[in-house]
This record gives C-alpha cells, sequence and structure tokens, in this order.
C-alpha cells in the first residue's frame, strides 16, 4: 500500500526514467533527473536539521525548481507550503508569523526577500542544493517514519473574513484523489498538462501528481502569458498540449477576447474546469471550437484535496436549470445539511454543502478554534467518530439526484425586503444575449447591490432589459460595464475590488 507521494515519483522515474516530466519557459528535466535533483536537495534539507513533520515554506517563481524544492521538503521528513511571490511582503509576514518555520527555501531572485521574512531562520537557496552528495541512507531513515495520516502541503486560504488558514493535507488524501482522477479522465503517459493555476493554489495539486501518477508531462505556464490571450495560446499549441484543468476565468480570458478565432488548441483530449460557475457563452464558445474535446465541471473547495464532485458535459443536454456540480468522486460522500443540522435528501430543497472521505483535510494549521467550526462530526452519525467538512456552500439536488451549486451562503443578501442569491441574479444577467459575464456585489452599508458585467450590451440597454426580465426590486442599483474583471492571484473574480470599485465611484460622486 502506497504512503507517501514520492513513492509515485520514484515508480515513474523507475518504469520511464528519460520521460519528460516537466517543463518550463527554461527548459525540461526528465524524471529521472527530477529523482536525482529531489533526492540531492532532499538530503542537503535533512542533513543536521529536524524537518519531520515540519512546515517549510517555498518561495520561487513558477518553475521546475520549485517542484525540485517540493519533493525535496518530503524527502528531508517535512511538508511543503507554497508562497506566492506576488503578494505584498506584508501579507507573506503574516504567514510566515503563522507558519514559524526554522528555514525558508528560495531561488536566487528572491534571496532578499527570503532573508527579510525570516531574518533569524535559515535562508536556502534552491540552486545551490542540487548537487549535493546524495544521503541514501539517511533519507530511507527518514522515510521509514513516515505514515500516510502525516502532511503533505499546507496551502493557504483567505477565506470570507479575509485572515490567512493554512489548510494541511495529508499523502493519503493525494494519493487517492489523484488515484481516482487520473483513471476517471484517462490521464496516462501520453498527455502534456497545461498548468494555469499558482503553484500555491490547490489547482495545481492535481497537475503535478497526475504526471507523477501517470507519467504524463507538465507544462509549466509562465504567469505573464495570462495577460497576453495570443501569447498564450501560441505556447499551448507550441507544446501540443492535451490536458487543461483551469480556472474559469482562465478559459474566459481567451473566449472574451476571441482568442479561439485565431488558433485553436486541437490537441486537447480534455478541458475541466473549477473556481466559479462557467458562463454557458464562454463554454459554448470553447466547446464549439473543439467539438472533440471532453468538458468536464469540478467542484472542491481547498479543505478536501482538490475537489469532491465532477459533471462530465453531454453536448447533447440543454441545461436549461444550469450546469450540475455532478456526483462525487469514489472513496468521498456528499451531503447536504439544513440550518438545524438535518440531512437533506429531497430534490429542491437547499443545503449547505459538506463532505465527507479519506480526501478530508488535516484541519488549518495552528487553529483549532476554527477547525473546530468547520471539520465537525456528521450529524447523521451517531455511533462512531466521522468528521465531515462543511463547505459553506449551498446546494440542492434535482429528481435525477445531481448536485447543484447555488452559491456560496454568505453570498446571501437581504436587498429592499427580500433575501437575493447573488450567483442566482448573475446567471440571469448573463442569460441577455450580448452579456458575457456578469458579477454582482453588495455594499452593505450603502446598501447598495453593483452588477459589473463584459461584452457589448450598452449598459442604458441593459438596463432597460433588465426591466422587462426581473422585479424592480431585483434590478442593480448601478450596471456597469469592464474591459474585463479583476481577478485574484488564484484566477477568480475579485469581488473585493469590485465591491471597493463601487464605493469609491459613489465617494466621488458624493
Amino acid at each position: 500500500m502506497m504512503k507517501n507521494v514520492l513513492e509515485l515519483l520514484e515508480h515513474t522515474a523507475g518504469r520511464i526514467p528519460n520521460k519528460i516530466a516537466a517543463i518550463d519557459e527554461h527548459g525540461s528535466m526528465s524524471f529521472a533527473e527530477l529523482l536525482r535533483a529531489t533526492r540531492a536537495a532532499g538530503s542537503y534539507l535533512a542533513s543536521g536539521r529536524e524537518l519531520f513533520n515540519k512546515p517549510v515554506p517555498v518561495l520561487t517563481e513558477k518553475s521546475i525548481n520549485s517542484l525540485v524544492a517540493f519533493f525535496a521538503v518530503l524527502y528531508a521528513g517535512g511538508y511543503y507550503v507554497p508562497m506566492d511571490t506576488e503578494q505584498p511582503f506584508s501579507s507573506a509576514e503574516v504567514r510566515i508569523s503563522i507558519l514559524k518555520p526554522s528555514i525558508i527555501i528560495c531561488d536566487r531572485d528572491r534571496a532578499e526577500q527570503a532573508k527579510r521574512l525570516l531574518p533569524n531562520g535559515d535562508v536556502i537557496i534552491i540552486e545551490e542544493i542540487l548537487d549535493t552528495p546524495m544521503n541514501s541512507a539517511l533519507l530511507s531513515d527518514i522515510r521509514s517514519k513516515k505514515i500516510d495520516t502525516d502532511p503533505v502541503y499546507t496551502n493557504f486560504t483567505s477565506g470570507s473574513t479575509g485572515t490567512p488558514k493554512g489548510v494541511v493535507i495529508a499523502h493519503r488524501s493525494v494519493i487517492e484523489f489523484i488515484d481516482e482522477f487520473t483513471q476517471i479522465f484517462g490521464i496516462d503517459e501520453t498527455d502534456t498538462l497545461a498548468n494555469q493555476a499558482p503553484l500555491d493554489f490547490d489547482v495545481s495539486v492535481k497537475d503535478i501528481y497526475s504526471c507523477l501518477k501517470t507519467g504524463a508531462t507538465i507544462l509549466l505556464i509562465p504567469r505573464r502569458l495570462f495577460s497576453a490571450p495570443v501569447q498564450l495560446l501560441d505556447f499551448i499549441c507550441e507544446h501540443e498540449v492535451t490536458n487543461m484543468t483551469w480556472a474559469v476565468s482562465a478559459l474566459c480570458l481567451i473566449s472574451t477576447f476571441h482568442g479561439l478565432d485565431y488558433k485553436t488548441p486541437n490537441k486537447l483530449k480534455r478541458v475541466l474546469y473549477s473556481g466559479e460557475i462557467m458562463p454557458k457563452k464562454h463554454l459554448d464558445a470553447w466547446m464549439t471550437a473543439l467539438p472533440d474535446t471532453v468538458f468536464v465541471n469540478l467542484y472542491g473547495p481547498t479543505e478536501i484535496t482538490c475537489n469532491c464532485c465532477y459533471h462530465i458535459i453531454d453536448r447533447n443536454r440543454q441545461y436549461d436549470n444550469g450546469i450540475p456540480i455532478g456526483k462525487a468522486f469514489p472513496n468521498e460522500r456528499i451531503y447536504l445539511l439544513s440550518k438545524d443540522g438535518e440531512i437533506i435528501t429531497e430534490p429542491d430543497v437547499t443545503g449547505e454543502i459538506c463532505v465527507s472521505g479519506s480526501s478530508v483535510g488535516l484541519g488549518y494549521f495552528c487553529d483549532f478554534a476554527k477547525s473546530d467550526e468547520v471539520f465537525i462530526q456528521n450529524p447523521a452519525n451517531s455511533a462512531y467518530h466521522e468528521r465531515i467538512y462543511k463547505t459553506g456552500d449551498l446546494g440542492y439536488y434535482n429528481a435525477d439526484g445531481e448536485i447543484f451549486f447555488k452559491g456560496r451562503a454568505d453570498f446571501q443578501i437581504k436587498y429592499m425586503g427580500h433575501r437575493l442569491e447573488l450567483q442566482g441574479l448573475e446567471r440571469q444577467i448573463e442569460e441577455i444575449g450580448s452579456v458575457f459575464s456578469c458579477c454582482c456585489v453588495f455594499d452593505e452599508q450603502a446598501p447598495k447591490l453593483f452588477a459589473y458585467y463584459t461584452g457589448e450590451e450598452e449598459e442604458k440597454e441593459l438596463r432597460i432589459k433588465l426591466r422587462d426580465k426581473l422585479p424592480a426590486w431585483m434590478i442593480p442599483s448601478k450596471i456597469r460595464r469592464l474591459p474585463s474583471f479583476p481577478l485574484t492571484k488564484n484566477g477568480k473574480i475579485d469581488r473585493a475590488a469590485l465591491l471597493l470599485l463601487g464605493k469609491r465611484r459613489k465617494n466621488d460622486k458624493g
């Protein structure tokens, strides 16, 4: 039985040593070379340091060396914490203050930043330890003490409060999820996986470990290309990408600017998307351009190891009621809980989406109070201890038992005396012909409801059409067209930035 994700790398390097494991804009590395480099760097980290089950932040630009650093930390007995290289220094300081690490790994370009973050710690530059003599005996001794419930990584997520929480995920969770994920979607060593997500975002976990599991190649796309759709498509087509597991907003970037009219990545076997609801017009544009490609709607928060639900798009289905998040992955179970903690089984009744199974994370790093709020005892089980995770997302079953996402519990607002779901309003606005995408935000203090959208529809015309479509109380106070949406570093629409934009416009007029 596999207990450690490093076994994925070791098995594949033994089976196809010369196969290319990873490509970045600077070069490539085979599985054998990746294994050799990580064991060498791991030997350096393990020598004279006590890193067993300790967090190790990694501050590197997305590159092959990032992967080497991650796996080296695992060989040394610790678990890695990817750090966003573009976040404000104060945000990085907060994360370091939570972790209290003894060392930090960085690349040469970020050595000074790393020293500022950890002035009294050990700053290790990854490029300088790749040729360390391998200490196989030391690495074997460390491995013999590891178990499958030990942490493999921590990713920080801010949640609705803005306070960062470090989600701790175990080896077993990654191993079991990736095994099912690659089998269901048929990923194998002939695939090239285009990595869009930042490495501190858990979407990248699917790319990284699918490659280690199957022998596929991971293509690490430079972040700068996501502001240049033409160059991005050139890069994807040049490398004959066969798989894209991307954030919705990244796909919409290409379709908004009609990139698929310029060039079609026709080697794509599958496109899997998550993070937000995919606007139907954008999905239709992709599916029209790629008639033989499989499209999959994924759902799942960071706390449950990547995803817990999936739905393979049926090209012959109309999806008049929206696209479901589908059904649970094997070895995971989905519950809908009422506000009273009762299990919902009947169709069309909204409840909070909760998840149990081996994918559920270990909790939040050094935050037992917050962990206890959302990692709870299954209220349907009074016989033995069974942890489930409360996602804070709302959903419902249709008559066929499929699960539909209905938005965040904290996206429900009270407006004009009525209860309103912001994401439901967004979908209704997107149904209007020339609107591509919509995002609604609510200023509770004002109170004002703002609708931002991309598309060709004029603002005045859109308001007229909304008057014919919606009750008066449901029409946003302010409607504004944007050339594109501001995005978070994880590729989701930045609702906080849109809310701030609405408040600024109000103050400017006041």
